[in-house]
């Protein structure tokens, strides 16, 4: 007799918002705390989102037509919206994990950002037929580095994302949560507490348990050395923390050797200033992410859609910019559009929707955001998204934050 789910209920939902309190609800307080995250003050984080709000639009009344393209080219991948997801490390909100997503991403369409801290291996990964991106950290040695990059693009990965956003911020207000290094009978023990009140969380992972015999190990895949075991998540952690940070001579060496073993894009993800952008095309990458880590790298960055037009206005012309950090609807998209991005990454936003529902999770929020893009354009009375302007926006003065520019050039916003 098939097991049904207690705890099954209507897995639709309207918004990302509404994805957040189902996720809430479901995960144990320390599992969804680290999703919610930010450092210090979480001034970046709360400004990531609320800087979307100071943004209005500027619809027609007549005029509106009766179809609309979502449809764009980045990185050098045609997908159907231009949203794709961002990656993020050990996603065991859900059994199935970045599968879950790389199947959602692969359904709708879109780009599968995978992290080295990823939670499923990039074979794994890749095997879903989603055009996958690998992001990696500067963390281990050259030899190291190769490898892994070697093991990728052998997988099949399209495109390497450098994520160089990250200072080790910590100190959050609200205190960090709990995160164990394994999951053993002594953590269970120690966490059965916070735990024992989520069922319907506890009955995925039993699933998974009767169905496999594992319990999740809260290790790195892709960080395995060649015949040996995965680090855990604070073994992968310590590497990272251990090397030395990179120079702009080693970004061009990482960029020069996916190029010799690869071909594929090389993406920078993490971009705050338009001295750095300008770097970063000396540099010879096909795009960057403006970012600010979502909030968990220096507080008091400003929010990414901020950062957007300057960079944007600095070198869009000469490889693809996206943003990362905020998105919660479709009009977010809209908006980090019409100010100078290709397209956008998603991060906390799918996560949600998968602890809420799997792999149906997330594309219920892709498919939210891509139809608040819809509705946008239409009321814009635009027939798609390549067409969005900064007129079609409400900019409020002093909204931009040029970065790494003279001083006088920012002052003319």
């Amino acid at each position: 007799m098939k097991l049904e789910n207690p705890w099954k209920q209507n897995p639709w939902f309207e918004s990302v918002a509404v994805a957040q309190e189902r996720a809430r609800k479901h995960l144990p307080q320390p599992v969804y705390g680290a999703l919610v995250a930010g450092s210090e003050r979480g001034q970046s984080s709360a400004d990531n989102q609320a800087a979307f709000a100071e943004l209005g639009l500027a619809p027609h009344v007549v005029g509106q037509l009766p179809e609309r393209s979502q449809a764009t080219t980045v990185f050098g991948h045609t997908i159907g919206s231009p949203v794709i997801i961002s990656p993020t490390g050990v996603q065991a909100v859900h059994p199935d994990g970045e599968v879950a997503v790389a199947r959602a991403a692969a359904a709708r369409g879109t780009i599968m950002s995978l992290s080295n801290f990823a939670s499923k291996s990039v074979e794994e990964v890749t095997a879903t037929g989603a055009t996958t991106f690998f992001q990696m950290y500067w963390t281990g040695d050259r030899d190291t580095m190769i490898q892994r990059m070697t093991r990728a693009h052998a997988a099949g990965a399209q495109g390497l994302i450098a994520t160089l956003d990250w200072s080790f911020s910590m100190g959050r207000d609200w205190g960090s949560p709990e995160i164990p290094e394994r999951v053993d009978l002594k953590a269970m023990i120690r966490l059965a507490p916070k735990v024992a009140t989520k069922g319907r969380w506890l009955w995925q992972f039993g699933q998974q348990f009767r169905e496999t015999g594992k319990l999740p190990d809260l290790t790195a895949p892709n960080l395995a050395p060649p015949g040996g075991e995965a680090p855990t998540f604070f073994g992968a952690y310590y590497e990272w923390m251990t090397t030395p940070p990179p120079s702009w001579e080693d970004v061009g060496w990482m960029r020069e050797t996916w190029a010799q073993i690869s071909g594929t894009p090389f993406v920078l993800k993490g971009v705050c200033r338009v001295d750095d952008a300008l770097r970063a095309v000396d540099a010879g990458v096909a795009g960057i992410s403006i970012s600010n880590h979502g909030g968990n790298n220096l507080d008091g960055t400003p929010a990414a859609i901020r950062m957007v037009r300057p960079i944007a206005e600095a070198v869009g012309e000469q490889i693809d910019v996206v943003m990362d950090g905020g998105v919660r609807r479709g009009s977010d998209v809209v908006k980090a559009l019409a100010l100078g991005a290709k397209a956008v990454l998603i991060g906390r936003a799918y996560l949600w929707g998968l602890a809420a529902n799997g792999q149906a999770g997330v594309e219920n929020v892709l498919d939210v955001l891509s139809g608040g893009v819809d509705s946008a354009l239409r009321g814009l009375a635009l027939s798609s998204t390549a067409e969005l302007r900064p007129e079609h926006l409400l900019i409020p003065d002093g909204f931009d934050r040029a970065l790494g520019v003279p001083e006088q050039a920012a002052a003319g916003r």
